[in-house]
Order: C-alpha cells, then sequence, then structure tokens
C-alpha cells in the first residue's frame, strides 16, 4: 500500500488529521502485529525441526537457514514494512525465498515457513507483477525442494508429479487472497483519498462562502450607510449652513427653525445608526408603517428643502419587512438624487399595488397586472440631461430591488423632470385602490 503525506490543512492553515493519515497510523499498529506474527511461526518452525526426525547436517543447515530469515527480517524486512523502502524489500524477500527453499529440501516441515513468506510477499512488494512472480517461484520452488532426493541429489519425477498440484493448491489460494487483500486495500487508500480531498473541496467551499457573506454584509452596510447616515449628514450640513445664511441677515427666528430640524436630522441618524449596528428594522419601520414611513420622510424632505411633496400611499397589505426596507430605502434614495440633482419644485411620490404611479405628471408609465407593487417618484426639476452616469446610489438602489426580484426604471418626463419607478413581485396579492392620497397634486413644470 503506497503511504500518504498524512495531513491536510483546515480553514485556519493548521494540520489536521486526514483518513490517509487515519490509515497510515493503521498500518503502523498492524504492521507491529505482523512482526509478532513473524517472530511466533519462526519460532515454532524451529521448535518443530529440533522435535522432528531432523538429524545432523541436515537440522543444522534447517537452523542455519531460519536464522538467516530471522536476520534478514531484522535488518531489511522490518525497516522496509515501516519505510516502503523496495529496495529492502525485494533483498529481504529473495532472502527470504531461497532460505525457505534450503530449509523445505531439508524437511518438509519447512513448509511451514510458507505462512509467513506468502504473506510478507504481498505486505512487502508494492508491484504486482513482482507479487506474482515471487508467489510463483516461491511455490514452484517448493515444490522441486520436496521432490529433491537429498542422498541422490535428484528430484524424484514421482515425487514432483504429487507435490506440484499441492503446491498448485497453495500458489492459487496464495494468489487470490493476496490479490483480493492488495485490492481491499488500495481501495481503502483510494477512499481515504477521496475523503481527504472532498474535506479539502468542503473546507475551500466554506471559506469561499464566508468571503462572499462578509463582502455581502460589506456592501449591505455601505449600501444602508449611503440610504441613510451620508444623507442624514448631508441634511445637517445644508441646514447649519441655511441656519448661518439666517444668522447673517438677522433672522434668528429662521435659524431657530433650521436648527431645529438639525437636532430632528440628528436624532433620527442617530436612531438609524443604532438600528444598524443591531442589524435591526430601519427606525421608521419600527415606530409606525410603511405609509407613516414615508410620510415622515416627505415631510421631512419638504421642511428641509421647501420642494412640495405630494404623497399618495395605497393601502398595501401583507408585504415582508423586507419588502418595506426595499422600498423605503428606495424613496430615501430617488429623494435624495432629486435634493441634489433635480432643483425641482414640486415631487410625487406614490405607492400602489400594481397600478400606474405617478400622478400629477403625464406620461410617468402603465402600471402592472396587480401582481406587483409599485413605488414611483417623479419630480419637475431639470430632468436627464445627456451622458448622465448612474452614481452610487442609484446602483445601489437597483441592486437591492433586484435582490428582491423587482425591478427599478428611470426615465425623464414629457414635461421636464424624472421618474424613478421601483416595481416588486408580489405573487398572488390583487391591487388595492388608493386610500389616502395626503396632499394636493403637485404643479405641473412649465419649464
Amino acid at each position: 500500500m503506497t503511504t500518504a503525506d498524512g495531513h491536510a490543512p483546515d480553514e485556519a492553515g493548521t494540520v489536521q488529521d486526514s483518513q490517509a493519515a487515519q490509515i497510515d497510523g493503521t498500518w503502523e499498529r498492524d504492521v507491529r502485529w505482523w512482526d509478532v506474527a513473524f517472530y511466533v511461526i519462526v519460532v515454532l518452525s524451529a521448535l518443530a525441526l529440533l522435535t522432528a526426525d531432523v538429524r545432523g547436517t541436515a537440522l543444522v543447515v534447517s537452523l542455519a537457514a531460519v536464522g538467516v530469515i530471522l536476520v534478514g527480517y531484522v535488518g531489511w524486512g522490518r525497516r522496509a514494512a515501516r519505510t516502503r523502502n523496495q529496495v529492502a524489500a525485494h533483498v529481504y524477500l529473495v532472502v527470504a525465498i531461497a532460505c525457505t527453499l534450503v530449509v523445505v529440501g531439508q524437511d518438509a516441515l519447512g513448509t511451514l515457513l510458507l505462512f509467513a513468506v506468502f504473506t510478507q510477499i504481498w505486505m512487502l512488494s508494492e508491484r504486482l507483477w513482482t507479487q506474482v512472480v515471487l508467489c510463483v517461484v516461491l511455490a514452484a520452488g517448493t515444490a522441486l525442494a520436496l521432490a529433491f532426493d537429498p542422498t541422490t541429489g535428484r528430484v524424484g519425477v514421482a515425487e514432483l508429479a504429487s507435490t506440484a498440484p499441492q503446491m498448485g493448491v497453495a500458489l492459487a489460494f496464495a494468489l487470490s487472497l493476496g490479490l483480493w487483500t492488495a485490492h481491499t486495500m488500495r481501495q481503502a487508500e483510494r477512499h481515504a483519498r477521496l475523503v481527504d480531498e472532498l474535506r479539502a473541496t468542503q473546507a475551500e467551499l466554506a471559506r469561499s462562502h464566508h468571503e462572499a457573506g462578509v463582502l455581502a454584509e460589506r456592501e449591505r452596510v455601505a449600501q444602508e450607510i449611503h440610504d441613510t447616515l451620508a444623507q442624514g449628514f448631508t441634511s445637517v450640513v445644508m441646514l447649519a449652513q441655511a441656519a448661518s445664511a439666517d444668522l447673517d441677515r438677522s433672522a434668528p427666528d429662521a435659524a431657530r427653525e433650521r436648527l431645529a430640524l438639525v437636532e430632528s436630522t440628528a436624532r433620527d441618524n442617530l436612531a438609524e445608526a443604532r438600528a444598524l449596528v443591531a442589524a435591526a428594522a430601519p427606525a421608521p419601520l419600527q415606530v409606525g408603517t410603511l405609509g407613516q414611513a414615508l410620510r415622515r420622510l416627505a415631510d421631512r424632505f419638504t421642511d428641509e428643502t421647501g420642494t412640495h411633496v405630494d404623497l399618495e400611499v395605497a393601502d398595501v397589505l401583507g408585504l415582508s419587512s423586507a419588502e418595506e426596507v426595499v422600498l423605503l430605502r428606495s424613496a430615501q434614495e430617488a429623494l435624495a438624487n432629486v435634493r441634489r440633482h433635480a432643483a425641482a419644485s414640486a415631487v410625487v411620490v406614490s405607492l400602489v399595488p400594481g397600478g400606474p404611479a405617478g400622478a400629477g405628471f403625464p406620461g410617468s408609465g402603465d402600471g402592472p397586472d396587480g401582481a406587483a407593487v409599485v413605488l414611483e417618484v417623479v419630480d419637475d426639476g431639470r430632468g436627464l440631461g445627456p451622458g448622465v452616469v448612474e452614481g452610487f446610489g442609484l446602483r445601489g438602489m437597483r441592486e437591492r430591488v433586484a435582490a428582491s426580484g423587482g425591478e427599478v426604471t428611470v426615465h425623464g418626463t414629457p414635461g421636464g423632470g424624472t421618474s424613478v419607478r421601483v416595481e416588486l413581485p408580489v405573487p398572488g396579492r390583487p391591487p388595492a385602490p388608493v386610500t389616502s392620497p395626503a396632499a394636493t397634486p403637485a404643479p405641473r413644470s412649465t419649464s
């Protein structure tokens, strides 16, 4: 059996035991038992020779051959069993086969050594053809040694005809058992390596998923900060600048109103920051419905910018918290873009289930068939100029909506201005009537 390196790195870069290493550990333990079995067979073979009718030179030669086998195993075979050194293994096997044939040639009791030598051929040699050749040589040599007559120095034909079938059976048994054992051991090693590869793949997949999760969470937090804290700080800066301008023109009451808005915006930002740290729902959705959150968003936008917001919210029921977050963040981003780029005098924000949005402005688009919720923010500002490039906020809005299976459409309106339409699919939910138009229609742009 070919050894493995026995180690595989885990996710943290440390070294852990692998299946191949466990097989190697089992092999080390088994080799010690093979040592014991070999020594027992050799000792029993020597005792059998001593207690049999082997006398004189034959006994001395037999015991000397057994001693050479024992020394060869201690010198080469035992080390080869642990290091898998094939040179040492084959040197020992050649010595063991030769000495076994010598012992068998002196007395038939020498065949007891075949139990050890046949086993060691399959245990020490790692090439199939070498194993088969050595087994054939051992079996054929044993048949000749049994048929050898020391008194005449010749091989008896009758004796050979008698011993050859017996050794043929022994050879067949040794080959079949050895091939089956070798196949089983190789299959076990192959399976162990496959398990190691599977574990390595699982570790790599877990690492990739972890990195992807970290990246996705980082992007989510970045988008949340952009949609909430960054916009709130922008409002604080603009309001502080307006308050300074009011003080410069000796309008303390107006400055006081601006500072009150600064405080309110800062408190809202602090609540959003706490919700973000706690991974909770947005602060406006924790204290009310989506419609109420949109109303507060529209009122604050009007207070901060002076731009009139006409809000139309349908009675949309059954939205999940994730869908509400998507719609609220989309409205925040759309109004932030109106603040930064549109120079609008009026905005319409509408939320309807599967109906046309953008009331008050022509050409804002037709609604879907009722299996969707539509949020649309339409302004009467300067519209989309040539070569407009989407920024981080709009790209983040598209990604957020797309993750929920929805779609974002941005286009100019015929009278000037821009429409941002968010459509989220909500299968099985029929459209509901508009129940709370909260403000008068916004005036059309005349520019």
